[in-house]
């Protein structure tokens, strides 16, 4: 099979655009054309369907497929898709009707693939293959098929077309799709500009300290850490939607880890590394600094899996110098991931351990075009026609600018979280992952948590997000809060947005199922209820200070600091 032959030459050009996230869409469909539903290099099995199923499939198609046919016959092909919405193609009867044949016959592949008989994992993958390969061949992504498209070049007698292929170029030097207008946004000039400064730093992290707002603060330090496969400042986007500027204007002391954009220096660092060097450092550093003896910490995605690694280590140890932790759309329980469930088997894992184990690097570009095609629509062929059919410049929005920031992880740290979190999940075994010389056993991690997960995550779904109730054994606060993985964090509560869903009760039942329906919806944004639980674990309210650092700890640099301008 041709990997190239919808797309035709342009294909290598997206190829090096969205590296190995399209490599993995044109396998996964290759594996279903040749009837291998399991891993790459599996012996190829044929599929088999539920009859039943295809000849209702087959019903189904033939009677649409009717009324469609009729339908066009009077120009009337009906098409409720936003990726044909503009009049261009409302008012062409032979565009329409092209896009709703598509739609129809992209429906009836989806029901093909449910009536595959398999196991789940198995039809997922297959689920998952189709619907790439339905949104390559949509006719809105090629110039001779977007009617839309065409009417621009013509209006623009062509500059849409010259645009374009600048836009193409452009990208292409970049090494990925541009999903926001880049030349508008500089990391701490007008996104990462809460003040602080760097009071400590190492090769795997900086510990950035902030600047008071308030002339008094909780007595308890207030530690962020962030995910390591993202730079820190979508926790500090711009003012008036950054949750660390939130907390400092709520009286937190407050410090976050900046991480390292990890180059061939850092290739060998594994997970114990961030574990101790890193989490477990940040910790004793900011206790150090506050002089506190305890602080209250929060964790975001993967970073909230390290601090729940960390502060598993540290109970092993007797040691319990976090107060309390904030959890926000993390997993600590892996038996519920969703999508990326797809990617992973035994020889994936062997393949990556083989590939970097002992060291050796993850490019930032593969994870970033990974997730992007998890919703290829939205987040891949959308930039297609708009930026290179149309010759768009696409819109500014702080948060698709981070997005695009991407950055490395080191091979064996990489290795051991592929193995043990999404394949094994001995993270919830108690005792089978050994961290920093340590059993690891989150039922010794016994202070109050707060539990956040989006609603549409599909990068940590809300039952996942919610599995860590069943392992920490604190108090615990489960919240849920609207849309997706980080519009649903970063939901200010000046813009009123979204809602949030809470149960009066305070019960944490088995399933999520189960907590929702005792929930209540709130609307507007989750970060008060935060607010109030975090100041409730904080103490009393002392002094600001005056200066940053203390002691040996002395600013360093201003805050974003330098490891956050490292480009991958």
């Amino acid at each position: 099979m041709n990997s190239e032959a919808p797309w035709g030459p342009a294909s290598q050009a997206f190829q090096q655009i969205f590296g190995e996230g399209w490599t993995k869409a044109l396998q996964s469909f290759q594996q279903l054309d040749l009837g291998q539903a399991g891993s790459v290099g599996a012996s190829p099995q044929p599929l088999a369907f539920d009859q039943d199923r295809i000849k209702e499939v087959q019903q189904r198609y033939l009677q649409e497929a009717s009324e469609l046919w009729n339908a066009g016959l009077q120009g009337q092909a009906p098409v409720r898709d936003k990726r044909f919405a503009a009049e261009a193609w409302n008012h062409n009867p032979l565009a329409s009707f092209t896009a709703a044949i598509y739609l129809l016959n992209s429906k009836t592949l989806m029901g093909l693939a449910e009536a595959v008989q398999a196991d789940d994992k198995t039809r997922a993958r297959i689920r998952f293959a189709v619907e790439q390969w339905a949104a390559a061949a949509s006719p809105s992504n090629y110039m001779a098929l977007n009617v839309d498209a065409q009417k621009k070049a013509i209006d623009s007698k062509g500059e849409s077309i010259a645009k374009g292929l600048q836009n193409l170029l452009g990208d292409l030097r970049q090494g990925h799709m541009s999903q926001t207008d880049e030349s508008l946004f500089e990391v701490g000039r007008n996104v990462a500009t809460t003040e602080g400064a760097v009071v400590f730093e190492n090769e795997l992290f900086q510990l950035i300290e902030y600047k008071p707002l308030t002339a008094k603060v909780y007595e308890r330090p207030f530690l962020l850490i962030p995910p390591c496969i993202n730079k820190y400042y979508i926790l500090d986007l711009q003012p008036d939607n950054s949750l660390i500027r939130y907390a400092v204007e709520q009286g937190h002391h407050t410090f976050v880890v900046s991480w390292r954009n990890p180059d061939e220096s850092l290739s060998h660092k594994t997970w114990d590394d961030y574990i101790e060097d890193a989490a477990i450092l940040a910790i004793h550093t900011v206790q150090a600094i506050t002089g506190a003896e305890t602080i209250n910490a929060l964790g975001f995605c993967v970073g909230g899996t390290i601090l729940g690694t960390a502060l598993a280590v540290l109970a092993a140890r007797g040691e319990e110098p976090v107060a309390s932790a904030t959890f926000l759309t993390t997993f600590l329980d892996f038996s519920d991931t969703g999508v990326l469930d797809l990617f992973i088997d035994d020889a994936f894992v062997r393949f990556r351990e083989m590939q970097m184990g002992q060291g050796g690097l993850l490019k930032g570009q593969e994870l970033a075009s990974t997730f992007s095609f998890l919703r290829p629509n939205d987040l891949v062929w959308n930039y297609v026609v708009g930026n290179y059919l149309k010759g768009e410049t696409p819109p500014a929005f702080d948060l698709l600018y981070w997005n695009s920031d991407s950055t490395n992880l080191p091979g064996p740290f990489y290795a051991w979280y592929l193995r043990n979190t999404y394949f094994e999940n001995n993270l919830v075994k108690p005792g089978k992952a050994i961290v920093c010389g340590q059993p690891v056993d989150l039922g010794k991690v016994k202070i109050p948590v707060y539990l956040y997960g989006s609603r549409e995550d599909h990068i940590v779904p809300i039952g996942g997000a919610y599995a860590s109730t069943r392992h920490l054994p604190g108090k615990k606060r489960f919240v849920m809060g609207a849309s997706g993985h980080i519009a649903g964090v970063i939901n200010a509560p000046a813009k009123n947005k979204r809602s949030h869903w809470i149960r009066s009760d305070g019960k944490l039942p088995a399933t999520h199922a189960e907590w929702l329906s005792g929930a209540q919806e709130h609307p507007g944004s989750w970060w008060t209820d935060w607010s109030n639980w975090l100041a409730s674990q904080a103490g009393k309210l002392v002094a600001a200070p005056k200066t940053y650092g203390k002691g040996r700890y002395k600013a360093i640099e201003p805050a974003p600091g330098r490891y956050v301008k490292q480009k991958a």
